[in-house]
């Protein structure tokens, strides 16, 4: 008799992990990404500065070059901000109508994790621990955590 507790079998399988310590996945996501996050920082009429700021801090013609040409392995910091920045993306516009999900970034909110202050001031000033805050909070307003 068998008497090992087992979780009952569900339709959910949780995701495979990525290991961005890999460059083979590395080399895989970040055309993809740089891609993506460009569009992004269309979509939100962000500054270059701004933008360059969002990616860690990079200098203007590495930002212009990898804005032409975004055929490069990324580390895993700049990686893991582009993922945070478009899972904020997704989850505003499913929160959102379109206008107001590429707005949001840019306007003042009340809430205590921002005081007062824009998503964006707040995510410049606070790096990636301020991006990984924002969508924490956006994933729980959507029912997501």
């Amino acid at each position: 008799m068998n008497l090992a507790y087992a979780y009952p079998k569900s339709r959910f399988e949780p995701a495979v992990l990525v290991d961005l310590n890999a460059r083979a996945e590395r080399e895989r996501l970040s055309k993809s990404a740089l891609k993506g996050f460009f569009k992004l920082v269309a979509a939100w009429q962000l500054r270059d500065e701004d933008a360059r700021e969002l990616l860690g801090g990079l200098s203007s013609s590495t930002f212009y070059e990898w804005k032409k040409n975004p055929e490069r392995v990324l580390e895993v910091d700049r990686i893991t901000r582009i993922s945070y920045l478009l899972g904020i993306y997704k989850a505003l516009h499913i929160l959102y109508g379109d206008k107001l999900a590429d707005e949001w970034v840019t306007l003042p909110n009340k809430n205590a994790v921002f005081g007062g202050r824009t998503p964006l001031s707040q995510m410049l000033a606070g790096g990636l621990l301020a991006m990984q805050t924002v969508r924490k909070l956006l994933d729980a307003r959507r029912g997501g955590l």
